[in-house]
């Protein structure tokens, strides 16, 4: 990546650290106290160059669920907070890690399994050629890609028809990409939570336990934390 995307990056990242390590600790223990389990889940993706890295994801699945690679809008396999991580995009915070590395961008081609990136060997050669970023042209465009892949077999469904068409979307990005549309698709991006809740308002009654267990926890560590000698 250029010295100006990395810095880009790098000056955004760090201006929103405090606000969002406050979110993700929030989320965290919402997690912890939703489920069993780890609170990360390490996702191995293809980065720039073909090189394999692990993506950094909040748990959204239980435990014991299996590990296929497509996710479904109402997949069993979530928890309750998962499904609302799962929502909102929410789970993608921990990247922010893979940013401050180098090994994803805050905006880029989204990065895929070793599987897919295989079976479009040619034009992923030139996706590639480009850092991953954490959000996109074809994630915003594909926001409700889980419900496009009902019926039997959801990974062929993927295969066959959405990741074409989020792959052009990619290309389209590496051949043209500039600061001025990684603000844009910034900006588009920052309202997608809201958006998104405002849609779908019936999950927060499933979330609403967790969160309000979390911020209970949280505030008895504080008063605990504040008698300490």
């Amino acid at each position: 990546m250029s010295w100006q995307e990395r810095c880009l990056d790098l000056s955004l990242t760090i201006l929103l650290l405090p606000a969002m390590l406050i979110l993700g600790a929030a989320i965290a223990i919402a997690i912890y106290i939703d489920s069993p389990g780890p609170v990360l889940y390490r996702a191995v993706r293809v980065g720039r160059g073909g090189v394999p890295f692990q993506m950094l994801k909040f748990r959204k699945m239980r435990r014991e669920a299996s590990s296929d690679p497509i996710t479904l809008d109402d997949d069993d396999r979530f928890t309750p907070i998962g499904r609302f991580l799962a929502a909102t995009r929410l789970d993608e915070l921990p990247q922010v890690w893979n940013v401050l590395r180098g090994e994803m961008r805050l905006v880029g081609p989204r990065p895929e399994l070793e599987c897919f990136v295989a079976e479009f060997a040619d034009q992923y050669a030139e996706i590639l050629t480009v850092t991953p970023g954490v959000t996109g042209n074809s994630q915003l465009r594909f926001l409700d890609e889980k419900r496009l892949l009902g019926g039997p077999d959801p990974a062929s469904t993927y295969a066959q028809l959405v990741l074409p068409a989020k792959i052009e979307i990619d290309l389209a990005y590496a051949r043209s990409r500039s600061l001025a549309g990684d603000v844009l698709v910034l900006a588009r991006t920052a309202t997608l939570p809201v958006l998104v809740l405002l849609a779908r308002l019936h999950m927060l009654r499933l979330w609403i336990p967790a969160a309000t267990a979390a911020v209970l926890l949280g505030l008895g560590f504080v008063l605990s934390s504040s008698h300490l000698p």
